[in-house]
């Protein structure tokens, strides 16, 4: 039994997790809840003087606004789309009769819906703002908070289809968004050291799809777009990225109409934290029970 699967066993068995059937998709119990909510509060009050506007959204985006923003150019393999029966009476009738048959295309009359399951909080975000018109003096900042999903189906409990994503979104200029990027690494580094986890910060890159993807990598690396902070999780060796630095230049002030007061392009940069990983990578640290972490843990999350 390899690293990944004995502590997803093990989170089982002590009913952290609930197993649902479905790899990536587990249930929650009350103490795993009460560390997230931990880890919520502590993002919260390092944030809090910042004075960030905090929106929230349904773990669902409006399709045109996927479909525009190009996640499936650069993603394919990780979208979920929401889709419904839309057939007559009859096709009713033959949807029936082919589950009570056993048969495995009862789906065939499900239509693609105008909802797509939300693949990074901060996506719905930027058509949001664009419609406000052009950002104040001094851009924006924005607190984000959504389940996400991406299709990747793992033993590996740190790689769940559907997680809560915890982000800060800062649209300013190149300086702006650049300096917010810089100033949450070195949040990120503190409040995790605080909380007694080994960390590694890194340059890293998007799961872009393809022998294209594999360029903009890369292209990603090249230009140090993408930050990542490691932890260990189910392994020493193999760090998991728990929290997410990135700076998309001007590419998302471009695409969504996102300008300045000036009405120049706006830049834009965002901070993730991964709240399940962060939540996983405390457990696999300290025990799974969390009555018995360390004090002076246990007085950063909830004091």
């Amino acid at each position: 039994m390899d690293a990944q699967t004995s502590f997803l066993d093990r989170l089982f068995d002590k009913g952290l997790l609930i197993d649902t059937g479905v790899d990536g998709l587990y249930g929650r119990s009350g103490q795993f809840e009460d560390v997230i909510t931990g880890l919520e509060s502590l993002v919260s009050k390092v944030g809090a003087g910042d004075k960030a506007e905090a929106i929230r959204f349904p773990p669902g985006i409006n399709r045109a606004y996927f479909e525009k923003s190009g996640y499936m150019k650069s993603f394919p393999q990780l979208a979920g789309t929401v889709h419904s029966f839309c057939g007559c009476e009859l096709d009713h009738v033959n949807l029936l009769k082919t589950m009570d048959e056993g048969g495995d295309d009862w789906a065939k009359d499900q239509k693609i819906t105008d909802i797509v399951l939300t693949p990074a909080a901060c996506y719905p975000l930027y058509p949001t703002i664009a419609k406000r018109g052009n950002l104040p003096d001094g851009g924006g900042l924005y607190d984000i908070q959504s389940y996400c999903f991406r299709h990747e189906p793992s033993k590996d409990p740190a790689r769940q289809q559907l997680f809560r994503m915890r982000e800060y979104v800062r649209m300013g200029t190149e300086s702006d968004v650049t300096d917010f990027r810089q100033l949450w690494m070195d949040r990120g580094v503190a409040m995790m050291e605080g909380i007694g986890l080994d960390v590694k910060l890194d340059i890293a890159n998007d799961p872009f799809f393809g022998r294209a993807g594999r360029m903009l990598a890369n292209n990603q690396r090249d230009q140090n777009l993408k930050f990542e902070l490691l932890i260990p999780v189910t392994s020493t060796a193999n760090l998991t990225a728990c929290m997410s630095f990135n700076y998309h230049q001007d590419a998302f002030g471009a695409k969504w109409g996102l300008n300045l007061a000036d009405g120049s392009v706006a830049h834009t940069a965002c901070v993730g934290f991964g709240l399940e990983r962060l939540a996983l990578a405390l457990l696999a640290k300290h025990g799974l029970d969390v009555d018995q972490w360390p004090q002076s843990v246990r007085d950063t999350l909830w004091n």
